[in-house]
């Protein structure tokens, strides 16, 4: 609940913020009154003004955006001293998702959440969660020579990220394995006993790694999730393609944790039945195949 705060206390308060931003920013008087197009004088009676009466709205503002700070917290609305564009700057960073196996920003941000819950909607399959045989079908032709060196990488910081004592929870549309399965779409030209192997080694995953391994597939008919990556409470990373955006604030966090669970709580096939599902498809495909 918020707090209600007496008139002549917020008027009081208002003057002491103003003060401090001033002195904060080495503002005289003359140098404020300037800036916001007012009288010197006007700006000493807003510093000395003992009655209840706040300025204007107008005023307000000019003094906010010449001394750099929100008009909500020389108002005592927030405690935060920042104005919004700061405060959005300071939560948010874009930074460049290049097109490689081994990279160095994900295994960082991986590193710091370690311990904590996991939360990732994939944009295909996992790589972590990949054989040799996919990766180099999927990558070699980016990486060309380096392809063996950066898959013996990523397999190395694999091997960390599944021993760093982090529950993983993974949700997927359920048309990324059926595609998958089946070859089709994004896996168009991926060779059948390539996709059975991979199945295989999902199986043997999930039978390993459960529960610290949870993987969940929705329908994006009526879901949908944007690639995203919830590292616990410390930040949500969303993949756009060439570059990532990360959230660090609290409510943006809670949000998408809560975005999360949603496709959990309505996944149509759960953590315990996915074993089960990857059986069937392989049946299927290798009766088909």
């Amino acid at each position: 609940m918020e707090n209600k705060i007496d008139k002549r206390d917020r008027a009081a308060q208002f003057r002491l913020r103003l003060a401090r931003a001033m002195e904060d920013q080495h503002i005289s008087q003359s140098a404020l009154a300037r800036r916001i197009g007012v009288d010197r004088s006007t700006v000493s009676q807003l510093l000395t003004d003992a009655g209840a009466r706040l300025p204007n709205a107008h005023v307000v503002g000019s003094c906010a955006a010449a001394l750099g700070v929100s008009a909500d917290w020389l108002l005592s609305l927030s405690d935060r001293p920042e104005s919004a564009a700061e405060l959005l700057a300071g939560s948010l960073t874009v930074t460049e998702a290049p097109r490689a196996l081994v990279d160095e920003r994900i295994f960082e941000w991986h590193q710091e959440a370690a311990g904590y819950k996991i939360r990732y909607v994939p944009a295909t399959l996992p790589d972590m969660l990949k054989t040799r045989a996919v990766l180099e079908w999927e990558y070699a032709p980016h990486l060309g020579r380096t392809a063996d060196q950066a898959i013996g990488a990523s397999a190395d910081r694999l091997t960390w990220m599944r021993s760093a004592q982090s529950d993983y929870e993974i949700a997927m549309p359920l048309y990324e394995i059926y595609s998958f399965a089946y070859g089709t779409g994004y896996y168009e030209g991926l060779k059948l006993q390539t996709r059975l192997d991979q199945i295989d080694h999902l199986l043997s995953l999930s039978d390993q790694l459960y529960p610290r391994m949870r993987v969940y597939l929705f329908d994006a008919k009526r879901l949908y999730s944007a690639p995203v990556t919830i590292f616990g409470p410390l930040l949500c990373v969303f993949y756009a393609g060439s570059h990532y955006m990360a959230f660090r604030d609290r409510d943006r966090i809670e949000t998408f944790t809560r975005h999360f669970d949603t496709l959990v709580r309505e996944a149509d096939v759960t953590a315990r039945d996915f074993p089960n599902h990857l059986e069937r498809l392989r049946a299927a495909i290798s009766r088909t195949g």
